[in-house]
């Protein structure tokens, strides 16, 4: 007679078919990135969005909203709301373009620079850790999966417009 403790099976995962297999995925990712998120905002000060944008900036100093935007796959007002609040806190510069004045070019403040360095308590580091253990052929599968679902969906979104 054995004195240790039966062990709770793992229940069988559901199949719920190709397609809400792969959506649970998704969305339990989404779930993960969110979480993470919010626990950047209170470890870090900043969101992983808003880290996402200082990063960009501090790979492109000079950049307008609207290319940042293009890069980052939102609409230029959701940037700029984004912006308003990463310049109030001092952590990016907006200057007039030398060749158009109406426009305006992005930079990093001195505190903005600050960000701008790898950590390990970032939803970036956390994707970098991951990808780093698959094979860059299954990265590029993944990438090129994600970009149809995403191409998918805006086509849906335009057509409702």
């Amino acid at each position: 007679m054995s004195d240790s403790k039966p062990t709770k099976k793992s229940p069988t995962p559901l199949r719920l078919g190709h397609t809400l297999d792969f959506m649970s995925v998704v969305w339990a990712t989404n779930h993960a990135l969110e979480k993470t998120s919010k626990r950047m905002e209170s470890t870090v000060g900043l969101t992983a969005p808003q880290r996402m944008v200082l990063r960009i900036i501090g790979r492109f100093p000079g950049i307008a909203p609207a290319r940042l935007a293009e890069i980052l796959r939102v609409h230029p007002a959701t940037l700029s709301v984004a912006l308003k609040r990463l310049e109030g806190r001092g952590l990016v510069d907006r200057t007039p373009d030398p060749e158009d004045r109406r426009s305006v070019r992005l930079s990093l403040s001195p505190a903005g620079r600050w960000y701008d360095v790898p950590s390990d308590t970032t939803v970036e580091a956390a994707i970098e850790r991951a990808l780093s253990r698959v094979p860059k052929a299954h990265v590029d599968t993944a990438r090129k999966v994600l970009q149809t679902i995403i191409e998918e969906l805006e086509s849906q979104s335009t057509a409702a417009e």
